[in-house]
């Protein structure tokens, strides 16, 4: 009984510890006698195996490997919140929930938007119940073994009531930025951004992974507040604070929008400094009981919103211009630049595009450039910065040869082509594109893992993907693998012998065949033979189909080493026909040249043009004077404007359920 009791005190004490050294940063005991007494703990519950607590501080180190993990539920769906870019969207934002209650001006409260991964907490009697994803905001995943990892989250709390928190966890940059130093050294493949490295962390299937990436988390959200008599938002943080949650300290009460635009200004200002990536500021009205009144749509609550910065801008020096090797041929200059941080990310290359981009840009080899991200994704040089220069730097000029295998290249304006089929960089890309997401979607055989296994001669061409298990003893034997992995990709490999049609064709890599044309294909033709059979005077009447896609396809079917390499697929069992729904032809939309703008409630605009394009219309990005519908959400913008200049129907949501309902009918 002694030792049960000394259990009992050790967990109390740590937990103790945990909080004021992660929550309150105000540690009382240094991290020696913490180690220490932990230590003792771990000893001890290992000695009473009775005395087992899922939840006990000395879980925190992680251990619990996981097969998969379950789905949740949530009691309440996780929204997203609806967007504004700039200070007009704000006030916009803020007359419309001023109207609807009729009055003059509102409280608010504004929050650093952290950029990480969204969690659910549910608390019963007491205890942490669970911790969930996100995942698609109805359903998400059971991640309470990584969860309980960050030191900071309580697993017991004083109230015995039930109750739910939402927060963000994230990777601070600091460990962000050492874990990335200790994944170079080893020949790892970086993460591309802190936000990135936590969602991978949360996932990892082995919590000690999970507790060894050092995550953290603030709460921003007590879900069911207005049970425990709170009128407020602020009021709800201060509960949760006192409840021995973390909560960010740069939250701020607001007494109208003005506020919060002041509020904004000094967050963006403070934004570099901070120890997370923030990409925006959520704004929410104060008043807990203003929420069901004012409403939701099916995606966002309409008392929040959410502003979001402009694209970072940093400078740094570009130090070399140097060349890739596409798949297709294609050359692509590359930025190699000094490493900066842009938008939470450290940045050491960006493409170029292609020569003119250069021209265009009069880049200069040395030169100071401006670097943004755009989108917030995609590193982007955007100018030099003319005053920086000193004479030193030095002019662009194009390659003239292929840098990998020396084929004379040649031009179709503005891009370079290296004409060798053969070129070595040209068959790595070719299997990195077939394996990819959206081609046969092959998990495991990314990038890094396909330049590897065609180093080893293990996979030159496409059929060598469904010959690699002949290699399994080998494979396993090659720096970075091992037995469960070797495994596992095996396993994908077999697994993508089962993807639809359309995901080979466009994993084959056909010039002017993008994913969406190859869907066409795959749902005109049905089967690879009726597709290889296809005469050019046919695929000419084929929406999408031009002249010049046209003779591409024509022109790989044509090829023997093609044909080969298709009838090889076929024989390994790789399927050849379409596995997805018929096209309705008949329908409203068939035919129909569509555009989707503004905010919709009750699908996804990715959802929306799976279903738009199954009823046989065509979905694009931009309002011309071939659109024959334009469908429009709430805050539709430029795209609503353009469509009434040109006179074009513009259909809004319930209309568009009306008609998907008919259909159905």
């Amino acid at each position: 009984m002694r030792d049960h009791q000394r259990i009992l005190e050790l967990r109390s004490l740590l937990e103790r510890y945990n909080y004021e050294y992660y929550v309150l940063d105000q540690p009382t005991v240094s991290d020696a006698e913490y180690d220490r007494l932990l230590h003792e703990l771990i000893l001890l519950e290992e000695k009473n195996p009775e005395m087992y607590d899922p939840y006990s501080p000395s879980m925190r180190v992680g251990g619990k490997v996981s097969d998969e993990f379950n789905k949740i539920t949530h009691k309440r769906m996780m929204l997203s919140l609806g967007n504004a870019f700039n200070e007009d969207d704000l006030r916009a934002f803020d007359k419309r929930v001023c109207e609807f209650l009729r009055v003059d001006e509102i409280e608010y409260v504004a929050e650093v938007k952290i950029d990480g991964l969204a969690m659910s907490l549910d608390y019963q009697n007491g205890k942490l119940n669970y911790g969930a994803t996100r995942g698609d905001g109805n359903v998400g995943e059971d991640v309470t073994s990584n969860i309980i990892t960050i030191k900071s989250i309580p697993t017991k709390v004083n109230i015995k009531d039930n109750f739910e928190v939402r927060g963000e966890v994230y990777m601070p940059k600091r460990v962000f930025e050492q874990i990335n130093a200790t994944r170079e050294q080893e020949g790892e493949q970086l993460f591309a951004n802190a936000r990135n490295a936590a969602a991978g962390s949360i996932r990892q299937l082995d919590s000690k992974i999970a507790a060894s990436r050092k995550l953290e988390a603030y709460w921003y959200y007590f879900v069911n507040a207005q049970d425990f008599n709170i009128g407020t938002h602020f009021d709800a943080l201060l509960k949760l604070k006192e409840m021995g949650f973390r909560i960010n300290p740069e939250v701020k009460k607001c007494r109208n929008i003005d506020e919060v635009i002041d509020y904004i200004n000094r967050i963006n200002e403070k934004r570099p400094n901070l120890d997370y990536d923030i990409d925006g500021v959520v704004v929410k009205i104060n008043d807990l009981s203003k929420y069901d009144l004012i409403g939701y749509t099916a995606k966002t609550p309409k008392w929040a919103i959410a502003y979001k910065f402009p694209p970072e801008e940093a400078i740094t020096k570009l130090i070399d211009i140097i060349f890739t090797v596409g798949r297709t041929g294609k050359i692509t200059p590359n930025a190699v630049l000094e490493p900066v941080r842009v938008s939470g990310s450290l940045v050491q290359r960006a493409t170029l595009h292609n020569e003119d981009f250069i021209i265009e840009r009069n880049l200069k080899v040395g030169d100071y450039v401006v670097l943004r991200k755009a989108g917030d994704i995609i590193p982007e040089v955007v100018k030099p910065v003319i005053s920086k220069r000193t004479g030193s730097e030095i002019d662009f000029e194009m390659i003239t040869h292929c840098p990998v295998c020396g084929t004379p290249l040649i031009e179709k304006a503005p891009t370079h082509f290296c004409p060798n089929n053969s070129c070595p960089a040209r068959n790595i890309e070719s299997l990195i594109h077939f394996a990819s997401r959206n081609a046969m979607d092959i998990e495991g055989l990314g990038e890094k893992v396909v330049e590897l296994l065609f180093n080893e001669g293990m996979i030159k061409s496409i059929p060598d993907i469904y010959k690699l298990y002949k290699f399994e003893k080998e494979l396993i034997e090659v720096e970075g693998f091992s037995y469960k992995s070797t495994n596992n990709l095996i396993e994908a490999i077999e697994k993508s012998k089962n993807q639809s049609l359309e995901k080979l064709i466009f994993g084959l890599g056909i010039k002017e065949v993008g994913a969406k044309t190859a869907k066409i294909l795959a749902q005109k033709y049905k089967n690879i033979e009726a597709l290889i059979n296809a005469p050019k005077e046919e695929l000419l009447t084929i929406r999408d189909i031009g002249p010049v896609a046209a003779e591409a396809i024509i022109e790989y079917f044509s090829s023997e080493d093609k044909l080969t390499l298709i009838n090889q697929l076929k024989e390994a069992n790789v399927n050849v026909n379409y596995l997805g729904k018929e096209i309705k032809q008949d329908s409203f939309f068939s035919n129909k040249t569509i555009v989707i703008t503004g905010t919709l409630s009750s699908y996804g605009r990715k959802d929306l043009t799976i279903i738009l394009e199954e009823l046989g219309a065509k979905v694009t990005g931009s309002v011309s004077p071939k659109t024959d519908y334009v469908i429009c959400g709430e805050n539709a913008g430029s795209k609503y404007t353009k469509a009434k200049e040109l006179n074009i129907p513009v259909i809004d949501e319930d209309e568009l359920l009306n008609l998907l309902k008919k259909i159905e009918d």
